[in-house]
């Protein structure tokens, strides 16, 4: 036991505990902003490498199965994020030994749940097809995709949880590096696949599926023989209500929201469609370009998530420094990111398109969406904090709230101001669920508050 404590002292625990603020966040969150950014440009990539073979079907198909992806990624952050949230609280109480029995959980039950989703879902993959929208000239596409997809689920759902683990014992560095790697080792494969074998859609498909591959066995030898803590040993594998309880109840929530967001994006398209192509467009580029920053704040306050989970456990009064610190950086880059786009907003559309009206529709799109950037990463830190800290019911709410408020303010708004209703709705839902983040905050500050004890330290 005392190796353990030693290593973790000199690598990880000087984050946790020592470092200055300023410095203790870096280190958690600009590798988690980092590896977030790299998935939005291997988004984009994506989209390019296929767009070589100016095959509209196939473009269709890889924009139809966006949700299933979702869905299985939802599936490792429902183990991942509530695995990982718990890990870092155990460390903070120096409960070493079943920080193990829960990373083994985390790994066994990612992967079971992976072949459960690939058993249940591969008898039905017509009826799935056709639940995503092929139409008949992409469905052979997508069926293809959703196929190679399914087959390949327990890797996808067991990069998603190995990548919040790894993440929750402070070793943001490796969590980063592994997401880049998976990255790199896509796109390497995408010009492979397209270029030299000419595979098309599987090809894309089997790339993302390798390079998640590529990225697991990354982050198991990290488990296995730099981490003190982590471990993927069937011996040390254990389910218990303990274990279940705190997994699922910070788990759920997270799937919640992956699903609710999947949902609302959806409902929000069909509300556009009634304002032509041109509006649908509009948002999608706008979206596409909101994205990148949206990202970059996700990254911060998900990577902040370990350090308040450890400090909610081990040193209240430095949670409630570094959460302060936190506000103080989503202000800062919300109000970079903001003066930007209402410099340039056209310029970044014209990238797109040289469409005038569109041009014009897309920036008014930009300037109406980027008004909520603080509130959305204010709203995305409340979430961070109720997983941290173990506040379930909390973190159920922050969940479905923007999907509850969205769908009743979306019909109202169409109704009294048409498409600029259909706009403004997006903010007045995340300024709604900004809202309830902050009363649920201020009523639960009694059980995030320092305690006598720390405050003396």
């Amino acid at each position: 036991m005392m190796k353990v404590v030693i290593f973790m002292d000199s690598e990880n625990l000087h984050y946790f505990e020592k470092a200055p603020i300023g410095k203790a966040v870096a280190h958690f969150a600009v590798p988690m902003m980092l590896g977030t950014s790299m998935s939005v440009i291997y988004s984009i990539l994506n989209a390019y490498f296929l767009g070589t073979l100016h095959n509209t079907a196939m473009l269709t198909a890889l924009a139809l199965t966006l949700p299933l992806f979702a869905a299985i990624m939802a599936l490792g952050n429902l183990i991942g994020i509530g695995s990982g949230a718990f890990i870092s609280r155990l460390l903070g109480e120096k409960r070493y030994d079943d920080v193990k029995h829960v990373s083994s959980f985390a790994f066994y039950s990612s992967l079971v749940l992976g072949l459960i989703v690939m058993a249940v879902s591969l008898p039905l993959i017509n009826p799935i097809v056709h639940g995503l929208g092929a139409t008949p000239d992409s469905f052979g596409f997508t069926k293809d995709y959703v196929t190679v997809m399914l087959i390949g689920s327990p890797i996808v759902v067991l990069f998603f949880t190995l990548e919040n683990i790894v993440r929750s014992e402070g070793a943001a560095i490796t969590s980063m590096i592994g997401m880049i790697l998976s990255v790199i080792v896509n796109i390497v494969l995408d010009a492979i696949v397209i270029f030299v074998f000419h595979w098309g859609v599987i090809g894309v498909a089997s790339a993302t599926v390798i390079s998640n591959l590529v990225a697991c066995v990354f982050f198991l030898f990290h488990m296995g023989s730099k981490s003190q803590f982590l471990t993927a040993s069937v011996k040390w594998f254990k389910v218990s209500k303990d274990i279940l309880s705190n997994v699922l109840k910070i788990g759920v929530p997270v799937f919640i929201m992956s699903i609710f967001l999947g949902a609302m994006s959806l409902i929000f398209n069909h509300f556009l469609v009634d304002y032509g192509d041109q509006a649908v467009a509009a948002y999608g580029i706008s979206s596409r370009l909101l994205q990148f920053p949206e990202f970059i704040l996700m990254g911060l306050c998900e990577g902040v998530v370990p350090l308040i989970a450890f400090t909610f456990t081990a040193n209240k009064l430095r949670m409630k420094h570094t959460i302060g610190f936190t506000i103080k950086a989503i202000l800062a880059l919300a109000v970079v990111f903001g003066v930007l786009v209402y410099l340039i907003s056209d310029h970044l559309i014209g990238l797109f398109t040289n469409d005038p009206q569109l041009i014009q529709m897309g920036s008014y799109i930009l300037h109406v969406t980027f008004l909520s950037l603080f509130i959305t990463g204010m709203t995305t830190l409340f979430t961070g904090i109720f997983q941290a800290t173990a506040q379930g019911t909390a973190a159920f709410i922050m969940s479905v709230i923007q999907g509850i408020t969205l769908i009743p303010v979306l019909f109202i708004a169409n109704r009294m101001s048409g498409f600029h209703g259909v706009v403004w709705s997006l903010v007045i839902a995340d300024a709604a669920a900004f809202l309830v983040g902050a009363i649920m905050l201020y009523v639960l500050r009694s059980k995030l508050q320092p305690d006598l004890e720390s405050l003396v330290h």
